[in-house]
Formats: structure tokens, C-alpha cells, sequence
């Protein structure tokens, strides 16, 4: 039944598939790479709030923007020390070294942590509940839809308003123009990479509030999402990026109440499909962006 529940938790859903969706294209936009190691970054956020929650006394809130803040570092880590000794190579080698950093970074957890899942502390008001009219609405929803708002606002304005921003969108249209141009190429590289970390440390919060615990793989699934969700909106655009979120999120609440109780466990399954055709018939995705086959060498 389609009301005002529905659509709400629709929104938070695509909310936070758009943010994921966008932490992807923002690397893939310069570097043609998709970065499988994404997902461990928003790993690396849930452990982040798991150590500092267990261990220390550091209030819930500053746990949380230190939970972030351990991704984007990571992230920009990445793209340092693993990442630009490779970037002259071809774009099979960054594919290797992504799968390589993603296992990497799974094992460092498996060794100094454990390969169980670990309870993450949160705030009661993380899992409490309001009513709007007839809807009971989880108050986790609404902060997603909020934040992801605050956040879609602040990346428009930077990336319009400043320097910084339009030199991405030209290296993302044009990168080897924009090179020679006098605008450096590391600089925009590793913005790219530390928005992108920003990103998946704000969708690690409420991702590991689902279900409070954190294990190593953690990051797969969230993964998977951005990528089906890329291709769908338009991999090759911010803007697609952000639509493809949300259209991921309507189909997959769609499918949830359409579906007989039979066929929920293959939902997944359909959404492939879907992804399916879209690489049939509409491979560019449903916002085209600028597309170019140029990558950064």
C-alpha cells in the first residue's frame, strides 16, 4: 500500500542509495575507475564507531564525525599510497589494486579485530519511532532525508561556487585539458577521493544503526548498490548518480510490497534484471551526463 509511510521510508531509502551512488561517481567521474574497495571505507567508519564507542569515553557525537572523518582518511590514503603509483599504468592495473585495497582492508580487521560480528553503540533516539498522521516513521529516516538534503546543497555549492568544484567538473569532462591548463592533477584527484570517503563514513552511520553491528564484509552489499544504482542513473554524472539512488530505492520498495511472500527472498534478483535492461537499452543510464572515454593517465 502506497501512503505516507510508504513514501517517506522510500525516500530515506533512496536517500542513502544516492549517497552511496554519488561517493562512487565522484572517483569513477575523473579516474574512469570503479573503486571496488569502496565499501571498506564505509567498513572502516563502522569499526571506527565500534572502537570508539567500546573504548574510549568519547561522547556519541563526536564518535560519529571521528567515524566519518577515519573514512575520508582512509579513503585519501588509498588514493596515495596505492592508487597514484598505478595511475600512469593501464585501467586493469587500478582495477587490481582496488580488489587489492578492499582485501587488504578486510584482512587488517580480521587480524587486529576479530571476524564476528561487534555491537556498535548508539543513541536511543537512533531506533525510536514518531507518528506523522498515520504513519509510524522511524526517527533514523527522517535524519537520513535531512542530511542527505544538507549534504546534496553543500556539494552543489561547492562544486558551482568554487574553485576547487570547477576544476573537478572540467577534469571530470576534460581531465588532460584541464592538466594543461596549470590545474593539478593530484589536488583534484585526491578531493575526489576524500569527498568520496566523506561520503561513505556519513552512510556507514546509518547503514550500521540497521541492525547496531559491524562485521568485515560489511561493505559488499552497500557496493553493489552504488554500482547497480550508478548504472541506472548515468555513471558519468553526479547528477545521474543521485537519481539512480532514488530510483533504486522506489524500485526496491516497490517490488517489496508487489511481490508475493514466495518471491521476496529473489528480490535482489529482479532488480538485476532490471540493471539488465538498462545496459540493453538505455547503457548510458537515465541522466547521460557528459560522456568520454578519456581516463587519466
Amino acid at each position: 500500500m502506497i501512503d505516507l509511510e510508504f513514501m517517506i521510508n522510500t525516500v530515506s531509502l533512496g536517500s542513502l542509495y544516492a549517497l552511496l551512488s554519488l561517493g562512487l561517481v565522484f572517483v569513477y567521474g575523473i579516474l574512469k575507475l570503479v573503486n571496488f574497495a569502496y565499501g571498506e571505507y564505509l567498513m572502516v567508519a563502522g569499526y571506527a564507531m565500534y572502537v570508539l564507542g567500546t573504548f574510549t569515553g568519547v561522547p556519541w557525537y563526536a564518535t560519529l564525525v571521528l567515524a566519518v572523518l577515519t573514512a575520508a582518511l582512509v579513503s585519501y590514503l588509498t588514493e596515495l599510497v596505492a592508487f597514484r603509483p598505478v595511475r600512469t599504468k593501464s585501467l586493469t592495473a587500478m582495477l587490481v589494486t582496488s580488489f587489492a585495497i578492499s582485501v587488504f582492508l578486510q584482512n587488517v580487521v580480521l587480524i587486529t579485530i576479530s571476524s564476528r560480528a561487534r555491537a556498535v553503540r548508539f543513541p536511543s533516539f537512533f531506533s525510536q519511532t514518531i507518528t506523522l498522521g498515520d504513519a509510524t516513521v522511524p526517527v533514523r529516516n527522517l535524519m537520513i532525508i535531512a542530511i542527505t538534503i544538507l549534504l546534496l546543497t553543500v556539494l552543489t555549492l561547492v562544486m558551482k561556487k568554487t574553485v576547487l568544484g570547477m576544476a573537478m567538473r572540467a577534469a571530470a569532462d576534460r581531465f588532460s585539458t584541464t592538466r594543461l591548463m596549470g590545474v593539478p592533477a593530484n589536488l583534484v584527484i585526491s578531493a575526489a577521493f576524500l569527498i568520496s570517503g566523506t561520503l561513505a563514513g556519513v552512510v556507514s552511520i546509518f547503514w550500521v544503526s540497521r541492525s547496531a553491528s559491524v562485521d568485515p564484509l560489511i561493505g559488499m552489499a552497500p557496493l553493489l548498490i552504488a554500482f547497480i544504482a550508478t548504472v541506472m542513473g548515468g555513471m558519468h554524472s553526479l547528477v545521474g548518480a543521485v537519481i539512480g539512488g532514488f530510483v533504486y530505492g522506489l524500485l526496491f520498495n516497490v517490488l517489496s510490497i508487489t511481490l508475493p511472500a514466495s518471491l521476496i527472498s529473489y528480490r535482489d534478483a529482479f532488480m538485476f534484471v532490471i540493471v539488465i535492461l538498462f545496459l540493453l537499452f538505455r547503457p548510458e543510464g537515465i541522466w547521460k551526463g557528459g560522456y568520454t572515454e578519456e581516463r587519466v593517465g
